[in-house]
Order: structure tokens, then sequence, then C-alpha cells
């Protein structure tokens, strides 16, 4: 059977990807994006299998207008794709408040919006398909991207609570964390705090290893989020890209080691 989805972020990137990936296949597919103007070309390429829906996450009556629309549309909702973000750069002391604010509003709260518009549909169908696209960046921190990292181990938490909640009504939950791919994530589509000369050493140091690696292009992600989505079975979390896996092993095992070398301590706050 085709399966229907609600994808935010659609314009570029993962998203874009994703959507093609559906479309592909024959299924049909609401693609949000602040402006539709980004997806004509999909619409007139696949024609009525596209709802081109411009939805700013961060507008919470507008983003329950649109999955209501999209549900009239086809008449049912299997996948949904919490997609959209951006990246904001900066220490912790760089970035201002209203800064931290707007990316929490994009990444944490967007995907609670959609998450809480699309629950109802879900929960009356028995079935459903939650996709939260995550990040390395949410299980791993790195130095100039606080602000970003705490929107995404927001997202992981409230995400792994999800998933124990509503799996009694048939919804699967999927948390993707891709690797760096070479997409506009640090280019067009971020936020750059005002630089302090007190850090320079360190956005030196972060600029030259960035510089000197060589980032992938996304163009397996449609295939991938496909076995995903079609597996009897999901992931509650899975890796995109080989990189995160490296990474997230080498850091368990640092956080294991910490731990248990803390254990006397951690006896001793029970007074043992």
């Amino acid at each position: 059977m085709s399966k229907v989805w609600f994808v935010t972020g659609s314009s570029k990137g993962f998203g874009r990807q994703f959507v093609e990936g559906a479309l592909e296949r024959g299924d049909r597919v609401a693609a949000t994006a602040r402006n539709t103007d980004t997806v004509s070309d999909l619409v007139e390429k696949y024609g009525d299998a596209v709802l081109p829906l411009q939805v700013d996450v961060t507008d919470r009556e507008q983003v329950f207008k649109a999955v209501a629309a999209a549900h009239q549309q086809f008449g049912r909702l299997d996948v949904v794709v919490n997609n959209a973000g951006y990246g904001l750069f900066g220490t912790v002391e760089e970035i201002t408040e209203q800064q931290l604010r707007d990316q929490l509003e994009t990444n944490l709260f967007g995907v609670f919006h959609v998450t809480q518009a699309v629950l109802p549909i879900l929960r009356d169908q028995n079935g459903g398909h939650i996709i939260q696209i995550s990040t390395i960046g949410g299980v791993a921190a790195f130095p100039s991207l606080g602000g970003y990292h705490a929107s995404k181990w927001a997202l992981e938490g409230l995400t792994e609570a999800l998933a124990q909640e509503v799996s009694g009504f048939g919804i699967k939950v999927t948390l993707v964390e891709p690797g760096g791919f070479d997409t506009d994530w640090s280019g067009a589509s971020a936020v750059f705090a005002d630089a302090q000369p007190q850090y320079a050493p360190l956005h030196e140091g972060m600029a030259a290893r960035m510089a000197g690696n060589v980032s992938p292009q996304p163009v397996g992600f449609g295939s991938a989020i496909l076995k995903v989505v079609d597996a009897e079975k999901a992931p509650l979390r899975v890796f995109f890209g080989e990189q995160p896996l490296a990474i997230a092993s080498h850091l368990y095992q640092q956080r294991l080691d910490e731990w248990a070398a803390w254990a006397p301590v951690s006896r001793e706050a029970e007074g043992r």
C-alpha cells in the first residue's frame, strides 16, 4: 500500500530527499515549506500526489491548519517527518538569549507543535510513524554548538518518552541521527553569534577542522528513510552515515568509564 507523508522543511536538504524518495515510489506527500515556490517543481512532476503547504513550524496555529488540510486532502497520515530546523553557531557565552530562544522555537517547539497536531489523527487510525530528524549532535556535543545541542538533546528526551507513551496506539516513533552531510545547515540556513576575541583560537581550530572534512551528499537519504518506515519493527534510533557510530561508541565508553571511576562517590551520596 502507498503511504501518505507529512514532511516539514521539504524545500531542500534532507527534507527534499525524503519527499522525492516517497514520491518516486508512488506515495503521496504533504510537503511543507516557508515558501511553497520551492516545491513547485515537484507539483509539476508529480501532480496531485504532492500537496504544497506554507508552514512556519514556530506558528502553532499554522501547523495545526496544515495538518488538518493534509488529512482532509489525503484522508489519512502514515508518516510524519519533523525535519525543519537550522544550526546556531557560537559559544555559550557568545549566543544571545533571543538566539537560543529562536533555536528552541524551531528545533524543539516546532516538532512539539507538529507532533501534538498529528497524534489525534494517528491514534484514531490505530497507527502511523513519527520520524524526528535529530543528529549525532543529539548524542554528542561539540564546542560552538551549545545552543543547537540544547535543542537536539531536548528533542531526544521528548521523543524517547513519546515512543513509550504512544506504542499502545500502534504508533511508531524513530529518531534519525545523521552525521555530517553536505547541506546548507552550516551555510545560508545557519545563524552565527557575534564572535568574542577570547574565543578566537577555538573558532579558528573549528574552522580548520571543518575545512579539512569533505562531507558526503545526502543522496541515499530517500532510500534509507524508506527502509525505516517500511520496517515491521522500526528502530527508536538510527544513524544516517557511517561517522556517528564511531563517535557514539567512543563517547559512551568514556561515559561508562567515568561513571565507574566515580562509583565510590555515587555510593557515598546514598550514605554508604
